[in-house]
């Protein structure tokens, strides 16, 4: 190729070969996983599914059956048989249901409070916000086990024992919580539109409505994710201030098996029936969960 400027000489310019990468290349190939990567996926994911498999085959089984050698390594219909003895055995309906009030009132209460103070830790300025973040931070270092008695006092002078509001409204706000998400808010949330807020008249809270909810979703929904776990396994507190007569999950299936002998095929059974409502809830919302997840590492 030649270029000819005005006085100058006449340059010659050679085109510069470039490789062709070919569909289906090496060049194509560059960062899409391999076998090996393949492999070891699929390794992960079987390690990972086969407790939830075994609670399916051991809960179809006898006891016999599960101690023979070798055990059983596939289901039967004797599951369906061990869901009624589980049913009859505990009250594990009722159980399922107040699991998820209490869960997800938990899980909302948790969110919206803890995005608050985390928002207000992380952008707002007042006296003494050092010291009281240090307190917050120090009720993690707290065992749990300490507070119990204080707790259950407290309960008993509400008249709360053996009500589910003795199980939500102490777990309402969590100290990780709010760490949590005033270590997001600083890092995502830019100074530059909390000042626009404040320049179109907005009020505190209609900044934290309109601004700081959408970009801090993809934390609240792993926040949400944790928080709904936790209360759903939590056993120790609903263990004391709830009775086999209005359980959660938890304490329902401790009451399962009993006797001389523990029946460990029913056990099983009502742990899958416990399980199942957790499976399905991430079933349906896991890729809104994951899209919020990647919608949050994404910038600009």
């Amino acid at each position: 190729m030649t270029i000819a400027l005005p006085g100058t000489q006449t340059t010659s310019v050679q085109p510069v070969d470039r490789p062709v990468t070919r569909k289906g290349g090496k060049g194509a190939r560059a960062g899409k996983p391999g076998p090996v990567a393949y492999t070891l996926l699929t390794l992960v994911a079987l390690i990972s599914i086969f407790p939830l498999y075994w609670t399916v085959v051991a809960g179809s089984h006898t006891n016999a059956d599960i101690a023979a050698t070798p055990p059983p390594f596939l289901p039967n219909a004797s599951l369906f048989e061990n869901f009624r003895q589980a049913l009859e055995q505990a009250p594990i309906g009722k159980a399922i249901l107040n699991s998820v009030i209490v869960s997800g009132s938990i899980t909302v209460g948790t969110v919206l409070f803890c995005t608050l103070a985390g928002f207000a830790f992380a952008k707002l300025q007042f006296k003494g916000q050092g010291v009281l973040l240090a307190l917050v931070i120090g009720t993690m270092m707290v065992p749990t086990q300490l507070s119990v008695i204080p707790l259950f006092m407290m309960v008993a002078d509400l008249q709360w024992v053996n009500q589910l509001q003795a199980v939500i409204f102490p777990t309402l706000v969590s100290a990780f919580g709010v760490f949590f998400m005033r270590q997001y808010l600083i890092s995502s949330l830019p100074n530059e539109l909390l000042e626009a807020g404040k320049v179109d008249g907005a009020s505190t809270f209609r900044i934290f409505w309109s601004i700081v909810i959408p970009i801090a979703r993809p934390a609240m929904a792993v926040l949400a994710m944790l928080t709904f776990l936790t209360a759903w396994n939590e056993f120790f507190w609903p263990l004391i201030a709830l009775t086999t007569a209005n359980p959660t999950v938890q304490v329902a299936l401790a009451g399962l098996g009993s006797g001389y002998i523990p029946q460990q095929s029913v056990i099983m059974a009502g742990t899958l029936l416990g399980t199942l409502p957790v499976l399905i809830v991430f079933t349906i919302l896991g890729k809104q969960i994951v899209g919020g997840i990647m919608q949050g590492a994404v910038k600009g």
